[in-house]
């Protein structure tokens, strides 16, 4: 089974894509923070990222849909971020790396879980604020940056992804995992 992860700015419209891929029938698994914060939103906790499990909280559900997608039959997963990706808000947030996050880190790295190849979509030039993402255009910017630092330095390629067309984003990541 190939696995490969989309990552990039907040509101760069990694889950777009994902969605109008999952409507071609691409595998998809879905962004574990949003959901993690959602929930903590719904229980009455305004600002969940002020949790001291808030990380935890994204790893392990991470973990959970990374171990439950490979009991699937596709060939081909495509992940909205990674571990990786919970490292790089870890330090985003100025929280510590975590003992699970570093235990998860390393189970994908041993085991090479994911692609090396990481498809990074780039920025489309603004961040529309929502519930769950609730980051200035500006500060997007400094963690897009932060997010392709942190993956080359855990020795993964990042494959840009231009602001071009929905349609032309799905085309050029359907031609890249389906070439070694």
């Amino acid at each position: 089974m190939k696995r490969y992860v989309l990552t990039g700015a907040p509101g760069c419209g990694k889950t777009t894509i994902l969605g109008a891929m999952a409507a071609r029938g691409w595998a998809i698994v879905a962004e574990a923070a949003t959901d993690v914060i959602a929930a903590a939103q719904a229980a009455g906790n305004a600002h969940p990222e002020r949790s001291a499990r808030f990380i935890d909280d994204i790893v392990g559900l991470q973990k959970r849909r990374q171990i439950e997608g490979a009991q699937g039959r596709e060939e081909v997963q495509l992940f909205d971020r990674s571990p990786i990706c919970t490292w790089a808000l870890a330090v985003y947030l100025g929280y510590p790396i975590s003992a699970a996050l570093r235990a998860e880190v390393d189970r994908l790295e041993k085991d090479r879980i994911y692609d090396r190849r990481v498809f990074f979509v780039d920025n489309l030039g603004f961040c529309e604020p929502t519930a769950a993402r609730r980051i200035s255009f500006e500060d997007s910017l400094v963690f897009e940056a932060l997010h392709e630092e942190v993956y080359r330095s855990f020795g993964y390629d990042c494959v840009r992804i231009p602001p071009v067309t929905l349609e032309e984003r799905v085309a050029l990541i359907e031609s890249l995992v389906q070439t070694p």
